[in-house]
Order: C-alpha cells, then sequence, then structure tokens
C-alpha cells in the first residue's frame, strides 16, 4: 500500500488545511468526469484523503501504518470503495456533495453556493481627481448587465402562475447517470438543466425574461469611494456582477485611476506642494497663504529659511484611520536674474557684511 503523504504529495506534518488544498488540486485533476481523469488515481486519492482528514484515523494511519476505524479502502462518508469492486455492485455519489465546501472547484462556489452556477464578474474603471481620492466620494454609473427579473424576481413565471414538476428529473432537480467502468457501475447526479435544480418549472412563463428568469437591462449603481483610496487600487462590491439562471451572482470590480493635480502630490499619508517665495521674505521672514484641499492656510516664513526646507501643516493631508497625515510645503527661494541699479547696491552693501 502506498504511503497516504506520498499519495497526496504532502509532508507527515502537514496541517488540515494542507491536506484540504492538497485533495482540492489533485481531485480536480483526476476526477473521472474531467478530461484528465484518471478512475484509479482518484480512487486511490479520495482513500488517502479519507484518512488523514479524519484526526482518529489520522492518528492510528501514524501509528500502525493503518486506520483501524473503517480507514483504510474507504472513501467519502465511509464508503468502501474496495467492497463495492469486489462484491461486482455499482455505486453512485452527486459531485456537488463530495465537493461541498471545497469551493471554486468546477466553476461553483464554497460553502453554501457549491455546485451552483456563478455570474460572469465585472470590471470597470474609475477615474477620480486627487482631491475626491483624499476625502472620499459618490459615483453613480450605469451598467448594461443580466440582472434578475424584476418582473418575475428571477422565478421565471408570470405573476400569480403556478408552479408544476419538471417532467425531464421528474420534480427530483437531478438526474442520475451511469457509466461503466473498472470499478462497476459508476453513476454520477448533476443538476437538471431544464429547471436548474428546482425540481419545478412555472405552467406560463414570464413575459418580459421568457421563462429565464434573468434579463439583459440596464442597472444604476451607487459607488461609495472611500477616503484616502490610492491609485490602482479595487473595490469589490459582491454579487453586484452578472446574474445567472439558479445561481449566484457575480461580482462587481472597480479598479480607481487618480487624475494628477496641478500643485498637489500625494506622498503616502501626505500631501505635497512647493511655494515660490521672495529671496527678501526668506532674509528676513514673511507670511503666505498656500492652497490646500481644505481651503486657503496662512503659514509664516521663517526669517532665514533655505532653498528646499519643507514647512509642515498639520493634519491636512490624507485619512489614515481617526487620523489625517500633513500638508508639506517646500520653500523654493526665486533668485532675480536681473537686479535694478539701487538693489544691486544693496546686494553688495550686504556682502561687504559678510552675507
Amino acid at each position: 500500500m502506498r504511503d497516504y503523504y506520498q499519495i497526496l504529495d504532502v509532508e507527515k506534518n502537514a496541517s488540515q488545511d494542507d491536506i484540504k488544498r492538497a485533495f482540492r488540486k489533485l481531485a480536480t485533476k483526476y476526477h473521472p468526469d474531467k478530461k484528465t481523469g484518471d478512475e484509479a488515481r482518484f480512487k486511490e486519492i479520495s482513500e488517502a484523503y479519507s484518512v488523514l482528514s479524519d484526526q482518529k484515523k489520522r492518528a492510528e494511519y501514524d501509528t500502525h501504518g493503518r486506520s483501524f476505524s473503517g480507514g483504510g479502502g474507504q472513501g467519502f462518508g465511509g464508503f468502501d470503495f474496495n467492497s463495492a469492486q469486489q462484491n461486482g455492485q455499482g455505486f453512485e455519489f452527486d459531485i456537488n456533495d463530495i465537493f461541498q465546501g471545497f469551493g471554486d472547484i468546477f466553476g461553483g462556489g464554497g460553502g453554501a453556493h457549491a455546485g451552483k452556477p456563478r455570474g460572469r464578474d465585472i470590471s470597470i474603471d474609475i477615474e477620480l481627481s486627487l482631491k475626491d481620492s483624499v476625502f472620499g466620494a459618490r459615483r453613480t454609473v450605469l451598467l448594461t448587465k443580466n440582472s434578475t427579473c424584476e418582473t418575475c424576481s428571477g422565478s421565471g413565471a408570470t405573476p400569480g402562475s403556478s408552479m408544476q414538476s419538471c417532467a425531464t428529473c421528474n420534480g427530483n432537480g437531478k438526474i442520475r447517470e451511469t457509466r461503466q467502468s473498472i470499478l462497476g457501475s459508476f453513476a454520477t447526479i448533476r443538476v437538471c438543466t431544464t429547471c436548474n435544480g428546482k425540481g419545478q418549472i412555472p405552467k406560463e412563463k414570464c413575459t418580459t425574461c421568457k421563462g429565464y428568469g434573468i434579463r439583459k437591462q440596464e442597472e444604476e449603481i451607487v459607488l461609495t469611494i472611500p477616503p484616502g483610496i490610492e491609485h490602482g487600487e479595487m473595490i469589490r462590491l459582491a454579487g453586484r456582477g452578472e446574474a445567472v439562471q439558479a445561481g449566484v451572482n457575480g461580482d462587481l470590480y472597480v479598479k480607481i485611476h487618480i487624475t494628477q493635480h496641478k500643485t498637489i502630490k500625494r506622498d503616502g499619508i501626505n500631501l505635497r506642494t512647493d511655494l515660490a517665495i521672495k529671496l527678501t521674505d526668506a532674509l528676513l521672514g514673511a507670511s503666505y497663504t498656500v492652497e490646500t484641499f481644505d481651503g486657503p492656510v496662512s503659514i509664516k516664513i521663517p526669517e532665514g529659511i533655505k532653498n528646499g526646507e519643507v514647512l509642515r501643516i498639520r493634519q491636512k493631508g490624507v485619512g489614515h484611520g481617526s487620523n489625517r497625515g500633513d500638508f508639506l510645503v517646500r520653500i523654493l527661494i526665486e533668485i532675480p536674474h536681473k537686479l535694478s541699479r539701487s538693489a544691486r547696491k544693496l546686494v553688495e552693501e550686504l556682502r561687504k557684511e559678510g552675507v
């Protein structure tokens, strides 16, 4: 008997999550219903997983090399594959039941949505000004997509019309299909495509959606852009993508593009700008007004400030939790290209004083 850990390609100290992930990967590849399917390999993987996923069986296997709790040779739910083969009996399983809880293996959702079809995701781009990215904003977009029919609320039936049993699946919602394999009679159960697993179909189809329960239509969606969002960031709106019959809606992804501001740039949670001041104001000090996204703010230029020095206006930057970053002002001292005769004389006096 091959080592169960080797079969699943995991280490002996692998966690339950590691074992689950390994099984999910291999089962997806070797399931008999897949093009890459291998019934013998799938049986082997299932047997290994049935033991290693059970804490008690795994402990027995690690100690004795086998499980005495009905492990070796058993698959899901305690089904004995070997016994079924020896007795020449067939067996069946519902693919959705087997993989419930393992997520999107065959394109369906996970958990309560396992095995259900999923609508297509939609991706759109939104352009924001730097100011709106700092404070947050609301945007309304109009999308044309497959949505749940408003007339029948997705039932596919004319309002007030009764439902009747699906003739294709006899009201079961599922269809059993039998195949011959090396294990004998191999049956799988799939969702009925006529009723989409509901077991019932409407006596009178909805005229708006023609019985599909969904239809392509325009939908207005209001987006709330959170404060402090960055360029290239993605917002996910669960369930706002396209609808699908008897399934779950896809998601809407909104990618943010922030346009550049003429004078203000973002630097992490801070905002930056340049302020050009006169040489005399740099020497003697002065007051200037700086335009911020919160409005004009007066700042004091200290005497003797140097070119490139940064002054800080606190709490006027980007939101960060309950606080905000700062607004940074880089000082650029303007040097005159030409001096008048009187100005030159004054500068020469300064030079004599060693300034």
